[in-house]
């Protein structure tokens, strides 16, 4: 399979609204080295990558043209605590949607009996009392760049990254050389009234 394939099909599997993983996704071909360097990413590198991106006006192909630059966004514990338990469940069940696996690696959704889904899970890591939240999710991509660079390049994603009305954020990335993608990013966004 091509890297173009596998970036697109890794891009339309990202789509907001809640997917699945393909059929034929493609197996993590990482080395220890690699998945050992982007377990180590820190917030602060997070952080940086996600901010510079929000700096720049951009148009996200989203219908609404070019937008402003975006003021940076801070870090939230608990919103980590969200992006970590789906990252979490995505590598631990090999599964790629916004839905929770529905296995013992879905926290929130073995808590409620059903699978989880991102505003579900927000709650349940304690962001409550919020006025807009959000998520994107990424798989394979072997850095923080790589993956801010995906989110990007697809509409949905990058109108969450750019979306103004966002102040806070945790993200997390999970490894998993077993499964399909390797490496699984989260990012929850939101901010309180």
């Amino acid at each position: 399979m091509t890297f173009y394939k596998i970036l697109t099909l890794t891009l339309i599997s990202l789509i907001f609204i809640g997917c699945g993983a393909t059929e034929d996704a493609p197996k993590s071909t990482f080395s220890d080295s690699a998945l050992l360097s982007v377990e180590k990413t820190t917030q602060n590198e997070i952080l940086k990558a996600i901010n510079t991106a929000r700096a720049i006006p951009r148009d996200c192909h989203d219908g609404e043209g070019f937008v402003l630059a975006a003021p940076a966004l801070v870090w939230n514990s608990e919103l980590y605590a969200s992006a970590y338990e789906h990252s979490n469940d995505l590598a631990t069940s090999n599964t790629f949607s916004h839905y929770g696996s529905g296995t013992d690696s879905d926290i929130t959704g073995t808590n409620n009996g059903k699978s989880s889904y991102f505003n579900e899970r927000i709650r349940a890591n304690g962001y409550v009392g919020y006025r807009t939240i959000g998520e994107n999710i990424a798989g394979g991509q072997g850095t923080i760049e790589e993956a801010v660079e995906a989110w990007l390049n697809s509409p949905a994603h990058c109108t969450n990254i750019m979306n103004q009305n966002f102040k806070e954020i945790g993200v997390a990335v999970v490894v998993n050389n077993d499964s399909d993608y390797g490496i699984y990013w989260t990012q929850s966004f939101g901010a309180k009234n």
